[in-house]
Parts: structure tokens; C-alpha cells; sequence
């Protein structure tokens, strides 16, 4: 185990513990000894982790402390470079530059090791089939969803019927071919997916819907369960 992953399994194990856990206890669990604990700990504190405590005591992790990027293992970064490469292969082009903007961002940080690993990461997203183009900009959906506010939406369906919507967009899904807006539809009355490449228009409205976006993906969630089950008690 690395250094840099031993110091982040020690912070996620710190994280787990809300009152003070004692020195020999997270030695034995990393696996380390109890003076390489303790060097640990002094690394982590310099690197501005509030862990309050000293020896004999235990230690606590204060809330607040984000983990730099290059404190991840390994297997995250191979994560990272393979949910990334995706996105810059299928998403729409405002977030595929995010994407490898962010991807950028963490190789700039990380230590010399895991950015070599990182830039020659063997994990690759093959082409898919050309997605259908959008007559409307992503990135105003993504807004929405973001700030919980109601669209309105010239839709036409798969028979070509044109219609006009009121939407509460809470989530946007990417499939390989296609990517699905989901929301409540007003006209309806209940849950709707809606394929971006068919939007004609939307227009963003001032009045937010009004539940919150956690609320919705749990209804919606649940309307879903309910469906499921109601197919398999059919069969």
C-alpha cells in the first residue's frame, strides 16, 4: 500500500468515528505501527485535516476537511479518467470540456507517481452509435434541474404529435443513443421522460416548482417500484 493510499484510508477511518478512538486502535486497523500512525496523523494535520487529540488520548476528526484529489487511490483515479473519457465521448460538448477540464485539474495536483498512472490509464470508452443532435442547448436543462425551476417544453412524441408541456425537470439520464430529460408533467399529471432530441424548445420560467429535487427522484423512485411490482404480480 502506498503512503498516499495508507493516508486515505486513515482519514475515511477518522471520519467513521465521532468521538476519540485511540492511536493503537487505528494502528491496527490500517495495519501500521503505532509510530508510523503517528507520523501519519502529523502529515494529515499538516495538510490542514483538523484532527484534535494527541497520544494516549485519541483522535478526532473535526468536520469540514476536503480530501485533495491527490489523495486517491489508485482505483479511484481509474474512476475518474474512465467516467470522465465518457462523458467527453457522449455527453453534450459544454460538459465533455468539464470533463476534461476537471480531469486536468486533478493530473495538475496530483504527486508525479499517480499522475503517470493517471495519463497512462489502460481504460478506454469504445465509440458508440452517432447520438441524435439536440435543437436545444443541454446545458438549459441542466440549469433547471440545478435550480428547481419549471420548464416549458415543445415536445413531439415518437408519432411526430406535437404538443406544449409544463415541466419540474429533476434528473437527466445518458443512455448510449439517446439522453431522457425526466420530470413532472403538469399536462399529465404524473412522471414523464422526455428525449432531449425530440425538445424543439424550452423555455426557462421563474416560478420554481414547488417540491424539492430530493423529493421528486424519491416519489419518482417509488412510482417506479410500484410499477415493477405490479408487473411481476400480473405475471
Amino acid at each position: 500500500m502506498s503512503r498516499s493510499e495508507r493516508l486515505f484510508d486513515l482519514l475515511q477511518l477518522l471520519r467513521r468515528h465521532r468521538h476519540p478512538v485511540s492511536g493503537r486502535v487505528l494502528a491496527d486497523e490500517i495495519g501500521v505501527s503505532l509510530r508510523t500512525l503517528y507520523r501519519d496523523i502529523a502529515a494529515l494535520q499538516a495538510q490542514g485535516a483538523t484532527i484534535e487529540g494527541e497520544a494516549g488520548a485519541g483522535y478526532v476528526l473535526r468536520p469540514g476537511f476536503l480530501l485533495p484529489p491527490l489523495m486517491f487511490p489508485p482505483e479511484e483515479i481509474e474512476a475518474l479518467v474512465l467516467g470522465s473519457r465518457w462523458v467527453a465521448g457522449r455527453a453534450d460538448g459544454r460538459l465533455a470540456e468539464a470533463a476534461l477540464s476537471a480531469l486536468a485539474r486533478i493530473g495538475a495536483v496530483l504527486p508525479v507517481e499517480l499522475r503517470a498512472e493517471m495519463e497512462a490509464s489502460a481504460l478506454f470508452v469504445a465509440p458508440g452509435a452517432p447520438i441524435p443532435a439536440d435543437s436545444i442547448d443541454p446545458a438549459l436543462l441542466r440549469k433547471a434541474i440545478r435550480t428547481e425551476r419549471k420548464l416549458t417544453l415543445a415536445y413531439r412524441d415518437a408519432g411526430g404529435v406535437a404538443s406544449e408541456r409544463v415541466v419540474w425537470p429533476f434528473a437527466l439520464a445518458f443512455f448510449d443513443q439517446v439522453r431522457l430529460l425526466i420530470g413532472w408533467c403538469e399536462l399529465r399529471g404524473d412522471f414523464r421522460s422526455f428525449r432531449t432530441d425530440r425538445i424543439a424548445k424550452a423555455l426557462l420560467m421563474e416560478a420554481r416548482y414547488p417540491a424539492r429535487r430530493a423529493e421528486l427522484i424519491q416519489r419518482w423512485k417509488q412510482a417506479k417500484h410500484a410499477a415493477e411490482a405490479q408487473k411481476l404480480d400480473a405475471c
